[in-house]
């Protein structure tokens, strides 16, 4: 049969994140380290034999030796029938689109998102579950648990199979389709954005349009759709072409990595609209001339437009948000009578509300939005939004969120980094903001009364399941809020994430810097969090 059994060492470190495993490129390549990780998934799944798998990845270096690997160990494990990204390209939303589509067992995601790429950077392995959505605590748990014990793993010694052109292989019975990266999910978009109006949009002379693929996977997306699709000019989409290394660059949206689209929007060429997406194709920035919309203001402004969309004329359901995220979205809510939800950090925790039809829009401050036509975020989705809006309006990206704030007040927002700090030092900033829990509601700090303060647990309205420890959240008389938490998606030591957030509703007063109407927040901060003296960080190291 071709099998070997392989005898291996377990490793103890592979608990995943909030976004799967995700560790350096070098510790990947430690022997067998991959495979332990790989079998304890198998080992996990239920059902497996003769199942459909999705795989796919990134692009990220060492993406086409580990689609190799999973191919072997997936025939080596009783699976069926496997579909591949041609040339290992899959973004996460595709392949979200993909499990669902091919009623899939579940799809295993090569990626690290936005973090960098390159012999020295970073690699990922993710695992979403049927409904196409990332695995529960409980799966990534047991996961865990199988990894640390795994002492031997499945495997079949094959050559590669050729991934840069479509095809049908057979592996000992089981089936590989090497498919198409886009056509699936330009389809899907299209059965939800009117293409005809956003074409026009987009061969208007009148209308400049930038897309920024950070030399990620979205590249190939975004050039089929926006250029060959939609009939945009040539050039609207830039770093199109995936690299290993992400051409040197970091390939998270935001206005400290995406630089050169920043520049384009931001002097005199005329351009109306910028777009970039990270690593995976998950997450978005969008930008008006010289204007940025915050994630949390680009939720709230699609929710409150949807009708305008064919795919959700008839109205949402509701509005989900991580606890992070600014309350805009929550305010659209209310005004059209629907419910809005509080969630932790992860996408996995929209997944039950999602296939509940409890909400229908869904995102999170860090540059992810999307919607029930998927269980992950999706970047081009979230363009597409913005222009079949700006397409129906024909109105600028500025004029639209102004106009929004005007009707609902506006949510001065920002976060800020202190990335790669130790461990020790996150948690005993956070160890410190809890010992204060109890004392602070009723509190005045320069100027700002308490409301309450707490360790942000959710209780998930579907199942009933608890997570607790999501974040250190302070709420003012106010309104305003300032959030504390230890991110878990980079791969060396911890990044703490501080949110701020002050409610303004007088229009008089929606044209200030953000980081001035912040700045008694930035202070309460320091002085709670003490974050300075206990992490030697004189200040962030990226500010969104």
């Amino acid at each position: 049969m071709n099998l070997e059994i392989v005898n291996c060492t377990p490793y103890t470190d592979q608990k995943p994140g909030t976004s799967g495993l995700r560790k350096s490129v070098k510790q990947f390549q430690r022997p067998d380290y991959l495979q332990t990780y790989i079998q304890a998934i198998f080992n996990t799944l239920e059902d497996r034999e003769g199942s459909t798998l999705i795989l796919g990845g990134d692009g990220r270096y060492f993406n086409r030796e580990a689609i190799q690997i999973i191919l072997r160990m997936a025939s080596a494990n009783g699976i069926g029938h496997v579909f591949v990204g041609k040339a290992g390209i899959l973004s996460t939303p595709a392949a979200s689109h993909l499990i669902r589509k091919k009623q899939a067992l579940g799809g295993i995601i090569l990626s690290a998102s936005h973090n960098p790429g390159g012999p020295d950077g970073d690699f990922g392995v993710k695992f979403n579950v049927s409904n196409g959505g990332p695995a529960s605590e409980t799966f990534t748990d047991t996961v865990y648990q199988n990894a640390c014990v795994v002492e031997q793993y499945r495997i079949r010694p094959i050559k590669p199979i050729p991934l840069d052109k479509e095809g049908v292989y057979d592996l000992f019975g089981m089936k590989i389709e090497v498919i198409d990266s886009v056509q699936d999910y330009m389809e899907l978009m299209e059965s939800i954005f009117d293409f005809d109006k956003i074409g026009q949009l987009l061969q208007s002379d009148s209308f400049k349009m930038r897309f920024d693929a950070m030399h990620a996977v979205t590249g190939p997306y975004a050039k089929r759709i926006f250029e060959q699709r939609l009939g945009a000019p040539e050039g609207t989409v830039f770093h199109a072409q995936p690299l290993a290394n992400f051409g040197g660059g970091h390939p998270d949206p935001n206005q400290a990595h995406a630089k050169e689209l920043m520049n384009q929007l931001y002097t005199n060429q005329g351009i109306a609209f910028g777009a970039a997406s990270d690593g995976d194709g998950d997450r978005n920035m969008i930008l008006g001339n010289h204007f940025f919309v915050t994630p949390s203001d680009s939720l709230a402004v699609l929710a409150a437009n949807a009708t305008l969309v064919p795919g959700y004329k008839q109205g949402i359901a509701g509005i989900a948000r991580s606890m992070p995220t600014s309350q805009a979205p929550d305010l659209v809510a209310q005004k059209l009578g629907v419910p809005y939800f509080e969630t932790p950090t992860g996408w996995k925790f929209f997944g039950n509300l999602l296939d509940a039809g409890q909400i229908t829009l869904c995102g999170e401050e860090s540059f992810g939005t999307s919607s029930n036509h998927i269980r992950e975020k999706d970047g081009v989705w979230a363009v597409l939004f913005w222009l079949n809006l700006l397409a129906e309006k024909q109105d600028s990206v500025e004029n639209i969120v102004r106009q929004h704030w005007a009707e609902y007040g506006r949510n001065y927002y920002s976060r800020h980094d202190y990335e790669a700090i130790s461990s020790a030092s996150g948690n005993i900033i956070m160890e410190h903001l809890r010992q204060q829990l109890a004392t602070l509601a009723g509190t005045m700090i320069r100027g700002k009364m308490i409301r309450a303060a707490d360790d942000f647990s959710y209780t998930d309205p579907v199942d009933g399941s608890v997570s607790e420890h999501q974040g250190i959240r302070i709420l003012f008389e106010d309104g305003s809020r300032l959030i504390f938490r230890l991110s878990g998606t980079g791969t060396q030591g911890a990044t703490l994430r501080v949110y701020l957030e002050q409610y303004e509703a007088d229009v008089a007063n929606h044209d200030q810097d953000t980081q001035e109407v912040l700045s008694d927040l930035i202070e309460i901060a320091e002085a709670l969090g003490k974050v300075k003296e206990l992490s030697g960080r004189e200040a962030p190291d990226v500010i969104t």
